[in-house]
């Protein structure tokens, strides 16, 4: 199934600044998912985002903060964010479509995801905008996530889905700013 702009909705999960320096390649990650979070923007796709116990892992990493709207940000203690229901409340979470990017990828990512599906959305994990402490368990969250239904994609499969076609304004601002 591809991914519709219309239909999606972006999910940043637990970017925070006390974690991510703990994540492998947590640079490289942020950047991705900051990049899909820019073309999420562009296209007209909405963005949600979750802090893990803030009060002990921080807010969200400060620049990528400063894309999201405040009310767009949820606080959780579950690793889930589908758990304790603001996520599935928010009024973006009708979107058939969540294109999940963050860390955990072995907890709040792959619970977060397992729970949507089990909720009936479709979930698109963007491989490289995912991590872990361990690159075995975010492999191993990556193969269960989508023996359980989820896709995995790239950033780029995601941005061309959303894009649909070349002809337009759109698809030139992004192929300018992302794609160069």
């Amino acid at each position: 199934m591809k991914i519709h702009a219309s239909q999606s909705v972006l999910l940043v999960i637990d970017l925070q600044g006390r974690l991510l320096p703990a994540i492998e390649d947590g640079a490289a990650v942020l950047s991705n998912a900051t990049w899909v979070v820019d073309v999420a923007r562009t296209v007209g796709v909405p963005v949600l985002a979750t802090e893990q116990y803030p009060q002990g892992l921080g807010l969200t990493d400060a620049d990528l903060r400063a894309r999201l709207r405040e009310d767009a940000i949820i606080s959780k203690t579950h690793f889930s964010a589908v758990s304790e229901g603001a996520l599935l409340a928010s009024a973006d979470a009708v979107r058939k479509q969540w294109v999940v990017v963050g860390t955990e990828a072995h907890v709040c990512v792959q619970q977060t995801v397992l729970d949507l599906l089990a909720a009936g959305r479709e979930v698109f994990v963007v491989d490289d905008a995912v991590g872990s402490r361990h690159a075995r368990d975010r492999e191993r969250a990556l193969q269960r996530m989508e023996r359980n239904g989820a896709e995995i994609v790239t950033r780029e499969m995601v941005a061309f889905e959303w894009l649909a076609r070349a002809d337009t304004p759109v698809f030139r601002d992004v192929l300018k700013r992302f794609l160069r």
